[in-house]
């Protein structure tokens, strides 16, 4: 959790790249991270020169050559701000463009590749001198703290309108990836992933779940090398996922570019045990941008049913997804729509359905979602495929649910992992949704549809035209109001009537 003199020096930094002239809050973040990833190389560069001093070999891939040491975050916050913004911009920025045309030489690994468009927009010197030494007074020696402290900067996209859409509050993927319990030897993909909030929270699962299992070398090598993956189109998106996946200690995960839908999921079909997503939605394809693997799932041009197809495509048989989707995905009357569910319902195995409430993505969107949990079984009326299925109907997640988002709870009490009164769980459903989650097979079973939580037979899924909005299902009981007697009432009513006699009146002498 990010302290609160922390949190005020990232506020501080903020606040001077508006006060210098970035208003954007992606290009502040962008730059933000151009320089800790500088400072970031000059780490591994100092590392691997004490490496080479300790066993007397030469250093082993050294990130900067002896003429470019200038270069170097350690050097470059002594220069003075002119000089150092004329390096930054005539140096520095070139030679993190060329690391991603030479990416082994530098040993920077995947990150580099994303630098090949850097763009170096601080526009004074004195601007230049003020946030190097934030970001130089910023502590970076701790991962947890590190991690913690970029997600805390990629908040701030959330109060950005339109680009918002790249933010899926932390508790809400805290909650997906608890209940999805990723392991040592998953491989994780999110085809959209933005900022990779959701890769870098399942990598912080996994470490704090499964640390004795990363003791072992084949575990932690898949953890850094191939257990992640996440792709985008947007540059600016790729280095800020980059970034955020290398400060929550990931050393070289798979964020490449990639337009997913286009390109569906040729030469990687069934390559993937886990899918965590937040996929775009509400958007439209044409027919010739689409992929046809993607088509020959669903007909459709809707973004939101296509990422449905494409995590289909994607996962290996057994493979499971959590996965965000428009409450439209769920009761939509198309052909597609209809096909999709059924698919998803009788040759798959659809586990859950969690509704959240509608105003969980505000400011930036108020549609209302829900997350689909699901196992890829590519079988039909067996065993594997979908028996009962799991309806959970949150109400809050411990934010208010308007325009302004503001804590219900402490920031401890954000998220799953909470034990809450019942009090509190008013505020909070989201630790209620794990734990029933965990009893959907047993306890759940016998829940009463007036319930938050229930589960509904596949047979009267089926027979609903697969419809899976809770709604369709959640009995809701009306209490009948007490008999009153009529005279009591008019009695009411007439000493109302007097009332408002009386102000009229009043009003009447005032105003003579």
């Amino acid at each position: 959790m990010v302290t609160g003199d922390v949190r005020s020096k990232v506020d501080r930094l903020w606040d001077a790249f508006w006060s210098g002239g970035i208003s954007n809050p992606l290009e502040v973040i962008e730059q933000i991270t151009y320089l800790l990833f500088i400072r970031r190389l000059d780490e591994l560069h100092s590392l691997r020169l004490k490496r080479a001093q300790r066993t007397g070999e030469p250093a082993e891939n050294p990130i900067f050559s002896s003429d470019q040491d200038r270069l170097r975050w350690s050097k470059l916050k002594e220069l003075d701000p002119g000089t150092m913004h004329e390096v930054m911009a005539e140096e520095v920025f070139p030679f993190l463009r060329s690391l991603g045309d030479n990416q082994s030489s530098a040993g920077a690994s995947t990150y580099s590749v994303h630098m090949r468009d850097a763009r170096f927009t601080i526009p004074t010197a004195a601007l230049l001198g003020r946030v190097v030494d934030m970001v130089d007074a910023i502590p970076m020696d701790n991962r947890d703290a590190t991690g913690d402290l970029y997600e805390y900067m990629l908040s701030k996209i959330a109060t950005s309108g339109t680009n918002g859409q790249f933010r899926t509050p932390r508790h809400i993927i805290e909650t997906m990836v608890a209940m999805m319990d990723p392991k040592p030897g998953d491989r994780i993909i999110h085809p959209a992933c933005g900022t990779a909030g959701f890769l870098a929270c399942a990598a912080d699962h996994v470490r704090e779940r499964y640390e004795p299992e990363l003791l072992r070398p084949e575990n932690r090598d898949q953890f850094h090398q191939r257990m992640f993956h996440g792709y985008d189109f947007d540059s600016t998106m790729l280095r800020i996922g980059s970034m955020n996946m290398m400060l929550h200690g990931v050393e070289a995960p798979d964020i490449r570019y990639r337009d997913s839908l286009s390109e569906g999921a040729i030469g990687e079909s069934e390559d993937f045990t886990m899918v965590l997503a937040n996929p775009p939605f509400a958007g439209s394809l044409d027919y010739e941008s689409t992929s046809q693997d993607l088509l020959s799932v669903v007909k459709t041009k809707k973004t939101e049913l296509l990422f449905m197809a494409l995590f289909l495509r994607l996962l290996a048989p057994g493979g499971r997804a959590a996965v965000i989707v428009p409450d439209g995905v769920l009761f939509g009357s198309s052909k597609a729509h209809r096909d999709l569910r059924r698919a998803l319902v009788e040759d798959q195995k659809l586990e859950a359905v969690v509704k959240l409430p509608s105003g969980v993505f505000k400011p930036y969107a108020g549609v209302s979602t829900a997350i689909l949990f699901f196992t890829k079984t590519d079988t039909t009326g067996s065993e594997s495929s979908t028996d009962h299925v799991w309806f959970y109907d949150v109400t809050a997640d411990g934010l208010s649910l308007d325009d302004k988002r503001q804590r219900l709870l402490d920031a401890e009490r954000i998220g799953p992992a909470a034990e809450l009164t019942e009090e509190e769980h008013r505020k909070n459903n989201l630790p209620d949704v794990v734990h029933r989650w965990q009893q959907k097979d047993d306890a759940e079973r016998d829940r009463a549809r007036t319930d938050q939580s229930f589960t509904v037979p596949r047979e009267e899924i089926a027979s609903n035209d697969y419809d899976l909005s809770i709604n369709r299902y959640k009995e809701v009981v009306f209490e009948e109001e007490a008999h009153r007697d009529p005279m009591e009432i008019i009695a009411e009513l007439e000493m109302l009537e007097d009332e408002m006699r009386q102000g009229l009146a009043d009003l009447k002498e005032m105003l003579n």
